[in-house]
């Protein structure tokens, strides 16, 4: 009898078990896709990316197939890796989500423009399905597009989303999106008419000026290193960048032709929760005009003998970037008509209640306003996503602040998290195209994943 009684108890808690794992949902399907359904490029290689749902546990294998027309590969273009039989082999390595290849011109090659390829996910390893974006065209010029669904890739490494590592810079003609490590630069050179430096707002950083102009002469002992704190309640305005864009209001003032008049400032290149970088990371740096570019001086606050760079303007950019680490000049930003949006963390503002002070956010968008990039919000109660048309952009008033869009896009506490659905925007880039755009997920919580948003857009007018 006592035999009987433990096998039904062994059952029922077998069963009790296996209900319990019967309860648990399945993860979703893995799915690989491109990034978008339509690219063009002008230079001379451009990178096309093949992303996952998620990191898969194994190498997995995926073919593309390719199909020129009015190119033959190796004459015209190549790809790295090589192509065989019109098929990419690729794997994506264990614990990553994604893969990519280049396609490359081949030099001294004259192309007409109307050249494309069109690339097709042909088969992925299980477990490993394939999605919806599973066939590209690149065409090698570039191109208007009439709008995809895109999402952004935000992170680096293994960090987690709501500290991405990566800024996203998003062209919408083109279908492109260029990630950038935060931490790869720290002071950017305006490259207009202006002499002005920017300070890594995306890193968290900070910089106060000293009453000194003799670099060599200043040390730790010239300044409280606390007053460099941002965030979390810390610090003033004076200390970061202007949010909203306005290059005539940097943390750094504006480069005089007067030497003298330029005083060397401390820079902590990362920060932004009241974190400050010990003394002997800390840089102190001088900016002086040479000729139409720049000279910048730099060392670390306690060395006695500074390094110099020479900046030279390039008027196709916004601003020539520097890495001090490197001691160097380092590519950040694409060429200024060739990005819109800009995602990912930065420094911006709130307030505890007694005035407006510099805070960290993640999660931010900023437009491309130096180079004429305007953003206009629509709420739903106006006119729905779907709906809205060309002949609804009259009485649209767009902003020319970088920080049109910003946070009001998102919820990120209290509730409900996620995309606030109540809402899309309009973008006019440099070329007058209207888009209308809409955030899909960014979070957990509206089935999205942090550092990874989704968004779509599509065209409304065509610029003339």
């Amino acid at each position: 009898m006592k035999k009987i009684v433990r096998s039904l108890l062994l059952v029922a808690f077998l069963g009790t078990f296996n209900a319990c794992s019967d309860d648990e949902p399945p993860l979703p399907d893995n799915l690989a896709a491109f990034e978008s359904t339509e690219k063009g490029f002008e230079g001379e290689e451009t990178e096309i990316k093949i992303a996952l749902s998620r990191a898969v546990d194994a190498a997995t294998p995926i073919s593309v197939s390719l199909t020129p027309a009015q190119l033959t590969y190796g004459m015209e273009f190549t790809t790295t890796p090589a192509a065989a039989n019109n098929a990419i082999a690729l794997t994506v390595p264990a614990g990553q989500s994604s893969v990519s290849f280049k396609v490359a011109k081949k030099a001294g090659v004259l192309l007409d423009g109307d050249e494309s390829i069109a690339f097709k996910i042909a088969s992925v390893g299980s477990p490993v399905l394939v999605g919806t974006n599973s066939a590209l065209k690149l065409s090698f010029k570039a191109i208007v597009s009439e709008g995809t669904s895109i999402q952004l890739n935000g992170i680096a490494d293994k960090e987690p989303g709501s500290s991405a590592a990566n800024a996203v810079f998003l062209d919408l003609s083109s279908n492109v999106q260029t990630p950038v490590l935060r931490n790869s630069w720290d002071l950017g050179f305006f490259n207009g008419e202006d002499f002005r430096v920017t300070i890594n707002g995306t890193n968290g950083a900070s910089a106060l000026a000293t009453t000194k102009t003799d670099i060599n002469a200043v040390s730790d002992k010239d300044f409280v290193s606390d007053s460099l704190a941002v965030g979390q309640g810390a610090g003033k305005l004076s200390l970061v960048d202007n949010a909203a864009g306005d290059i005539t209001k940097t943390a750094i003032a504006a480069v005089s032709a007067t030497d003298a008049d330029n005083k060397v400032y401390i820079l902590n290149r990362k920060g932004g929760s009241r974190d400050v970088l010990p003394a002997a990371d800390l840089y102190k740096i001088r900016v002086l005009r040479k000729g139409s570019g720049y000279t910048l001086q730099y060392a670390k606050v306690n060395e006695t003998t500074f390094k110099t760079l020479d900046v030279n303007k390039d008027a196709a950019f916004n601003f020539e970037f520097i890495s001090l680490e490197k001691g160097a000049t380092v590519n950040v930003e694409p060429a200024k008509d060739r990005w819109d949006l800009r995602w990912g963390y930065s420094m911006y503002f709130t307030n505890f209640g007694t005035g407006l002070i510099p805070y960290g956010f993640s999660d931010l968008v900023f437009t491309n306003n130096l180079a004429n990039v305007e953003a206009a919000e629509v709420l739903t109660t106006t006119a729905t996503y779907d709906a809205f048309a060309e002949t609804n952009l009259t009485g649209i008033t767009f902003s020319k602040a970088a920080d049109a869009i910003g946070s009001k896009w998102r919820v990120t506490s209290g509730g409900p998290i996620g995309v606030k659905t109540d809402r899309f925007y309009l973008i006019k880039d440099t070329a007058g195209n209207i888009y209308k755009l809409r955030f899909i997920s960014f979070h957990a919580d509206d089935s999205g994943e942090r550092g990874k948003p989704k968004l779509e857009y599509k065209l409304v007018k065509k610029g003339a």
